[in-house]
């Protein structure tokens, strides 16, 4: 029996941000003094590096479970599937609902179970959870659907990555600019066809890692000390993920039985244009060789860094041939991957 994806959905939101948007903004040091360059000097390295000119944020009558629900339906609609017959609903986030102006994040009830509500799904058998695992929440929940029906435990699954870091990010912190919102979503059936998920690779890094994404106070000194923040330590997550993703990618794609000839895409956390170009490279490079100039899809200069639901928004828009020169065909091989807080990775290889 094989773990194959047979719907996804996506819901990018209306309202976009440009980097001239930041332009007014008052940038701080993490240790609260004045920074060094004006907004114009840097805005423009921020773009040289990371790739983004514009991001996604929520309207602000949605919340992240709202969204997760829209990409949801989305994903059913193209599967063909009858929800009800839905054995698990698993949504990987960050940070709950946090409605627009608030300071707190809703967790109770759980994010999967107001997915289910909201779909109407009345069958109680059908189990909604939430996965937190960073960036990487949304190939980790596939990784654990496809346990479930390896088990016998679960036919078909709903697996969302959705987040909205807009209601989580300092104003102050020029970090702030990486960050976005947005929903992705699949259904995973058990098959008889030959393909689906061929294997995975999972990792936590916490030993001196754990912090390197955090939850802080404002870089603005005068900010109140209460209300918390996502921070990370931007240079020690590029070192890391430089070194551990591309292993980890290898190993993947090693136990999948497929080599790196075979592979046609690579569906990467869209954390930083450069950073990822740099895995790419590095992971070819341990198979001696270079990689092909489309493998991998790129949706950051426009979507920026939406966290879970950045690689399933990707797969569902080059399936939807709404990335240019970007597309896929039937037996074609191609991995997620991805790379966030924890330190978590982790990485799938599946052929289409």
């Amino acid at each position: 029996m094989n773990c194959k994806i047979t719907g996804t959905g996506s819901y990018i939101p209306n309202v976009v941000t440009t980097n001239a948007d930041f332009d007014k903004h008052e940038f701080f040091n993490a240790d609260g003094s004045t920074f060094p360059h004006d907004n114009e000097t840097t805005i423009r390295k921020f773009k040289a590096i990371t790739g983004i000119e514009e991001r996604r944020y929520l309207d602000e009558n949605l919340n992240t479970s709202d969204i997760a629900v829209i990409a949801s339906q989305k994903a059913i609609e193209s599967s063909g599937i009858d929800p009800e017959t839905l054995d698990y609903i698993i949504v990987a986030h960050n940070y709950g609902d946090v409605k627009s102006k608030s300071i707190q994040s809703d967790t109770v009830p759980s994010l999967a179970t107001r997915v289910k509500s909201h779909l109407r799904i009345k069958n109680p058998k059908c189990v909604g959870y939430d996965v937190l695992f960073g960036c990487p929440g949304w190939i980790e929940g596939m990784i654990q659907a496809q346990a479930f029906i390896k088990a016998g435990m679960a036919k078909k699954c709903l697996v969302i990555g959705a987040e909205a870091l807009s209601r989580v990010v300092d104003k102050h912190d020029r970090d702030s600019m990486i960050f976005s919102d947005g929903a992705g979503a699949v259904i995973l059936e058990a098959s008889d066809d030959e393909g689906g998920i061929l294997s995975h690779e999972s990792a936590t890094y916490s030993f001196q890692e754990a912090e390197y994404i955090y939850f802080g106070k404002s870089n603005h000194s005068e900010a109140p000390e209460d209300i918390r923040y996502i921070k990370m330590h931007g240079r020690k997550i590029y070192e890391f993920a430089l070194v551990n993703v591309p292993k980890a990618m290898k190993i993947c794609l090693e136990s999948s039985g497929k080599s790196i000839k075979d592979l046609k895409k690579i569906f990467i956390h869209q954390a930083n244009e450069k950073m990822d170009q740099a895995i790419i490279d590095r992971f070819y490079k341990l198979h001696g060789t270079t990689p092909p100039k489309d493998v991998m899809p790129m949706t950051i200069h426009e979507l920026g860094n939406s966290s879970v639901a950045t690689v399933p928004t990707l797969f569902d828009l080059v399936l939807r041939g709404k990335i240019k020169d970007q597309n896929l065909k039937k037996g074609d091989t191609i991995m997620f991957a991805s790379v966030g807080a924890g330190m978590n990775i982790n990485a799938i290889t599946y052929q289409v």
